[in-house]
């Protein structure tokens, strides 16, 4: 965390910051310090620009107080003009340590801001925009401000639906506002490989078009290609002029845009164009390169040629996510390779990969950046890490001297719906309101102090399967990548939901009057009424003894532990997804079995209701429970049977849920509850007893 002292500061803000309250400025990312005299300075027709930087960030600079309407300030000036804004480049700055930040001072005749670097003046500008959008006068401060994470990022998915750059440039132009100076392009998938390849062209010829406009029409018709020429063909690329155009547009806002190029998995449209390279050597439904053949790494080697060539980033992502690795057990390429290389199973196959790409990209001068799973089977020495399965393997990264950028699914996934599943467009799956968004903390204290700076970014992720308009990706982006912003940027200490939330509002307001398409926090529903107050009943707080399974091992499935055994009787009820870690996920692999405990009240109680809540998914697998047998003793050993369920489990695309339970009249001291599944994970939060 960057360490810096502050006579009168302000962390950054966007250009669509919200309506002063008190000092009269409330920008985004959050201000560290501020304070306000009453004098201060009015931008009016008078005002002139003294600009000390190169002649491109110079122009950059006067191209942008142009498009805020500032073009009557755009004639430079001398040193004796006033009154006027003075931009400066300078080797040292007091209390700046980061080539992105800025000092500004602003007093009745005149604003001075100095930096490091061009960076830093872009900022400072943004600055100076937020200040004038809070009202005609700016008022007299001084504000030191610099960055809390180098890597401040956004991926943008255009493979599973592709986006024009008209698309990507607004993006950015958001995105600089913001202070977000990494943008993150997921070009390639099964869904459509976007980048022009000039050495092998069917990658653009076949692999980047597909029969049907959307990716759930295209999985449902059996995920095939077509022609770029025929009649039918949806999709899109990106051409090498394109990128080009792209890349100068981001530098212009001090943007970087990094390239991922998905291997070893992933791969499904480079194998249907260049089916030698899979394991089976097919036309259709290989994921996995053939990591034993050499024709393999060729491949690779000459994509990244040319995408080196393009982008001038220092990291090249290379994916390395949910690789199957299943051919490789049985391809005799691939075994090969790892009877050669001493190998012990397909986990180091992955990362004999990783790091022999790694190695090449060095070669280049560039760096390997890659999904926690390049962790499998021991890290490439330079790699850098995205840490997405949670937070545990960037942690761990860290701890071992590996860069790491946070962006955790639980938190920063943004194809997750942000409110209630039934007021909102289909999505993947989850549930990420943009408060959950907000509370994440990047560089936990937890985190040993000299681990603590390779925590080097956080990055909002937008997978765009179900998201086939550029209007409905905009909804999803904005307004959680604005927290993502200030998180950031901002120092933990200074965040409050309470203050961002109004901000973000306002923030929301102005996007949406330039033309885009935010959601609107203004209607938000809100979490399940059911997670709002904990549950007293009966059975709260009352032990609860596990009969699955036999093995010994936990009930519960690894990932969805919730509060282990306390779970079902702690009164605590879950919201619209399984994700907040207040249900608990049972999976039983081979048998209907899911769920079977016995609840001990202490003592033989009258009973009326006897309940609990499941939820249905289809999408990542979780179903509603075909058979649920509530039963009751007075011994815990012979057990009266009250209600025997059977439900009929059909498919839907949504999100449902649905309580199970009897109602009557009994008595008893033990309560056993039993759920049975055909398919997949069961998931529930609470067992009512009333």
């Amino acid at each position: 965390m960057n360490r810096f002292s502050i006579t009168l500061a302000l962390a950054a803000c966007s250009a669509f910051c919200c309506a002063a309250t008190e000092p009269s400025v409330t920008p985004i990312p959050m201000r560290v310090e501020m304070s306000a005299e009453d004098a201060g300075f009015t931008i009016d027709s008078l005002t002139r620009v003294y600009i000390d930087a190169p002649d491109r960030d110079a122009a950059l600079l006067e191209e942008q107080l142009a498009a805020a309407g500032m073009g009557h300030a755009l004639r430079v000036c001398d040193s004796v003009d006033a009154p006027r804004i003075n931009f400066r480049l300078k080797p040292v700055v007091d209390g700046i340590s980061s080539h992105e930040g800025y000092r500004l001072s602003v007093s009745g005749d005149r604003i001075d801001a100095e930096a490091l670097s061009p960076a830093g003046l872009y900022y400072a500008l943004q600055t100076i925009l937020d200040l004038k959008e809070s009202g005609g006068t700016i008022p007299a401060m001084s504000i030191t401000d610099q960055p809390r994470l180098p890597y401040r990022g956004m991926m943008l998915d255009v493979s599973r639906h592709f986006r024009d750059k008209e698309f990507v440039k607004k993006q950015m132009d958001a995105m600089a506002r913001l202070k977000l100076n990494r943008l993150h392009l997921h070009l390639t998938d099964a869904a459509g490989w976007r980048i022009e390849i000039k050495k092998y062209p069917k990658l653009t010829e076949l692999a980047a078009w597909r029969p049907q406009k959307t990716w759930k029409e295209w999985t449902d018709n059996g995920a095939r290609y077509c022609n770029e020429g025929d009649t039918a063909a949806c999709g899109g690329y990106f051409t090498q002029d394109d990128i080009r155009e792209l890349l100068d547009y981001a530098a212009k806002r001090h943007i970087t845009i990094i390239p991922e190029i998905e291997m070893p998995s992933h791969s499904e449209e480079v194998l249907a164009a260049y089916p030698e390279l899979s394991c089976s050597h097919g036309e259709h439904g290989s994921s996995d390169f053939c990591v034993g053949n050499e024709a393999t790494f060729e491949f690779v080697e000459g994509v990244l040629d040319e995408v080196m060539e393009l982008f001038p980033s220092q990291v090249i992502h290379i994916g390395g996510d949910e690789a199957s690795k299943q051919a490789w057990k049985t391809c005799e390429l691939c075994q090969k390779r790892m009877a050669d290389e001493g190998l012990m199973d397909v986990d180091e196959l992955q990362s004999y990969m990783i790091h022999r790409v790694e190695k090449y990209l060095n070669a280049h001068g560039r760096d390997l950046l890659g999904w926690d799973e390049i962790m499998e089977g021991g890290l490439a020495p330079n790699a850098a890490v995205m840490s997405w399965r949670g937070t545990e393997g960037g942690l761990r990264a860290a701890r071992d001297g590996h860069r790491v950028i946070m962006t955790p699914g639980g938190y920063c996934y943004l194809d997750s719906y942000q409110d209630a599943p039934w007021s909102q467009p289909e999505a993947f799956g989850g549930y990420l309101p943009i408060e959950k968004v907000y509370s994440f903390d990047p560089v936990p204290d937890s985190l040993p102090e000299d681990a603590k700076p390779l925590i080097i970014g956080l990055q909002g992720n937008l997978w765009c399967e179900y998201i086939p308009t550029a209007e409905h990706a905009e909804y999803m982006l904005w307004p959680r990548m604005i927290a993502i912003a200030e998180a950031a940027w901002s120092p933990q200490q200074r965040r409050d939901w309470d203050g961002f939330k109004g901000r973000a509002m306002a923030v929301s307001d102005r996007m949406r009057k330039a033309g885009y398409t935010p959601f609107d926090m203004r209607n938000e529903v809100g979490n399940r009424k059911e997670a709002l107050v904990e549950a007293d009943h009966l059975a709260r707080g009352c032990k609860v003894t596990y009969l699955l399974p036999d093995s010994g091992l936990p009930a519960w499935h690894n990932g969805y532990p919730a509060s282990k055994e306390a779970t079902l009787t702690d009164g605590k009820r879950g919201g619209w997804n399984y994700n907040d870690m207040l249900w608990q996920g049972y999976m039983n692999t081979g048998t209907r079995e899911r769920l079977d405990v016995v609840i001990d009240l202490g003592r033989v109680c009258d009973l009326s209701s006897i309940s609990a809540d499941f939820m249905q998914i289809c999408i990542p697998d979780v179903w509603m429970p075909e058979q649920v047998t509530i039963s009751v003793s007075d011994d815990n050993k012979k057990f009266k049977t009250l209600a025997d369920i059977h439900h009929t489990v059909t498919t839907d695309t949504g999100v449902s849920f649905k309580n199970f339970g009897w109602k009557g009249s009994a008595r008893g001291r033990y309560i056993r509850y039993r759920a049975m599944a055909k398919q997949g994970f069961l998931f529930t939060d609470e067992i009512v007893v009333e």
